[in-house]
């Protein structure tokens, strides 16, 4: 079996829209959630969301990683410059910056999001894609990347952990910074 990962480009389109299938993965999200204001996600559609993100991708640079086995997507991870998910930003959320100003620092980036196949889960893949995120951060310029994942899971399969595991961050290397919300550290990696 062939484990790959890959930025997300225009040509591996067909792939991605395979794993988030006819739903969107997360209800239609599309991975938008941070992309998108709260009353536009609401007024929209999981067509709308899917030609957002589309549009995304083709518009570059890619806005994360796939990992691909034997030619399938598994697995993708949101990574890029704070900017490109304003709603990360977000005073009220856990996610929000330390320093207001690295909401538009292109050399401060974020991974917000993760979607692995149902049947892919639990081997290991998010692991693969933090490690090759924080490469593709640092030959990007990034000067760090942060996070804001879950620190508890009933399940390893829940859908709560599309911000991923703080045990995969701090096996990465990341530093826990602040914990505004219960359960939910931002965690910080300096490249």
């Amino acid at each position: 079996m062939s484990i790959e990962i890959h930025h997300l480009t225009p040509d591996l389109w067909p792939q991605f829209e395979d794993l988030f299938g006819k739903q969107g993965a997360c209800y239609g999200c599309w991975c938008t959630h941070f992309r998108l204001p709260p009353a536009e996600r609401r007024s929209g559609s999981r067509q709308s969301n899917k030609d957002h993100i589309r549009t995304r991708i083709e518009a570059g640079p890619p806005p994360g990683l796939l990992v691909l086995e034997d030619g399938v997507a598994n697995g993708w991870m949101q990574i890029g410059p704070r900017a490109d998910v304003p709603e990360w930003n977000n005073k009220g959320r856990g996610s929000a910056p330390v320093d207001a100003t690295d909401a538009d620092d292109p050399a401060v980036w974020a991974i917000s999001c993760f979607f692995i196949r149902t049947k892919a889960r639990g081997q290991g893949l998010t692991h693969r894609l933090v490690a090759g995120g924080i490469d593709f951060a640092r030959s990007s310029g990034a000067r760090m990347i942060e996070a804001c994942p879950i620190d508890l899971s009933r399940d390893s399969r829940s859908v709560g952990l599309f911000v991923g595991s703080s045990r995969v961050f701090e096996q990465a290397g990341f530093q826990r910074l602040v914990e505004r919300k219960a359960g939910r550290p931002l965690m910080r990696l300096i490249l």
